[in-house]
């Protein structure tokens, strides 16, 4: 693997988190100040998951120029890593089946985001 996917790949995933750590911050104090609950915001939860691994996916395939999928889906791939490993390491549970599920809906939006990022890009080098 190249050093420009690799950085591509980490481009990506810092767009990611910085996502949804904003959306994160915007639905605590949503819960905090309205009558929502948590159960009443699981779908808008899921819908900006997919959302914010899809951008970052199209921010890596933007970054690395080609191989879109192969960058979307090392993006998708390493956020599930760092969820696995502050959920495993900082609350000792594991992944669950719905949970691979909802992963593999997130590598899948994240290749899709990479494949678009490269059409996006400019092949000017």
């Amino acid at each position: 693997m190249s050093r420009r996917m690799i950085t591509a790949m980490g481009f990506g995933l810092v767009v990611v988190l910085a996502i949804i750590m904003g959306s994160s911050f915007l639905l605590s104090l949503l819960l905090r100040f309205t009558s929502l609950t948590e159960q009443s915001l699981t779908w808008v939860i899921l819908g900006l998951s997919i959302l914010a691994l899809f951008i970052g996916g199209m921010v890596s395939g933007k970054k690395g120029k080609e191989k879109g999928w192969i960058l979307g889906a090392g993006t998708g791939l390493l956020f599930s890593v760092v969820v696995f490993l502050v959920q495993y390491l900082g609350y000792q549970v594991q992944f669950d089946p719905e949970q691979y599920l909802y992963h593999l809906g997130y590598l899948l939006a994240s290749a899709l985001g990479g494949v678009m990022g490269v059409n996006l890009s400019s092949h000017k080098h």
